[in-house]
């Protein structure tokens, strides 16, 4: 039995407590599940409660998946008690403050990381957690991100990032073009503004120095439905270690429910 465990590959999953994050990253579970991987998926008791009858089915089926819960620090980060979710804040106002709660659970998952049997070989975790790079780096293990959107979305920031290009307008409703994308996409820089505060500026910038840092990036979309997009997003992290991989939905589908909402289950993950 030791020796099963010791060569038994182990992955540990952390997903971003949103349902649009969580629901896909419990799909990437049951896939590495399904090819004999161990999973741990380690997520908050209000997100856990939303795909433990999910992840109890995959184990009923055999599959080797552990759902972990930990307590979410809201308080400490200025949320009401049990704000656990987006969904619960009460003011858009608060999301940066619910970002500095999920980078509270660093050391959480640290300790955590140091009892789980057997130790992970590998991390994958939301992008949105940029902190989870320096857990990668200090047990030698590879990390690799996941992006709940699609590839012209990350395209979008990329090149408004690397591009600097708002830095020079003046006018809050001039339209301007968003520089290499496959289309004309014109913005104002009043649609982007809230991008532009020294703390988001200061989280996007972690979330890319993340990047750099990780082994690849898998992406919660498909080539036929965005190919330039795929093509140039691929372009863009060429500089970037890692490979992009897509997660998408296979042509024969089986049907699953995640709280009454019924959706395809994911099937297979293409680079």
């Amino acid at each position: 039995m030791a020796s099963h465990q010791q060569s038994q590959l182990h992955f540990l999953l952390l997903p971003f407590p949103a349902s649009g994050h969580l629901i896909p990253m419990t799909d990437i579970g049951r896939l590495l599940a399904q090819q004999g991987i161990l999973v741990t998926l380690v997520t908050t008791p209000h997100n856990a409660a939303r795909v433990e009858a999910v992840v109890t089915r995959a184990v009923e089926s055999g599959l080797q998946i552990r759902l972990i819960q930990l307590k979410f620090p809201s308080e400490e980060a200025g949320l009401p008690d049990g704000c656990e979710n987006p969904e619960m804040l009460p003011s858009q106002d608060l999301i940066l403050n619910f970002f500095a709660a999920t980078a509270l659970l660093q050391q959480p998952v640290e300790k955590l990381f140091e009892e789980l049997i057997p130790k992970p070989n590998c991390i994958i975790s939301d992008m949105c957690l940029p902190w989870t790079a320096s857990i990668a780096s200090k047990f030698h293990i590879p990390r690799i991100s996941f992006s709940g959107t699609c590839c012209f979305c990350l395209l979008f920031i990329h090149n408004l990032r690397v591009s600097k290009v708002l830095e020079n307008v003046t006018s809050e409703s001039e339209y301007l073009v968003v520089p290499d994308l496959p289309d004309q996409i014109e913005i104002t820089k009043a649609q982007v503004s809230g991008r532009l505060t020294t703390r988001v500026k200061g989280f996007t910038e972690k979330v890319a120095a993340a990047e750099m840092e990780s082994y690849g990036m898998i992406v919660n979309t498909f080539e036929e439905l965005e190919p330039e997009y795929v093509k140039e997003y691929r372009n863009a992290r060429k500089n970037k270690s890692g490979a992009l991989a897509l997660l998408h939905y296979a042509t024969k589908m089986t049907w699953t429910r995640h709280k009454g909402v019924t959706r395809p289950q994911l099937m297979n993950i293409t680079a």
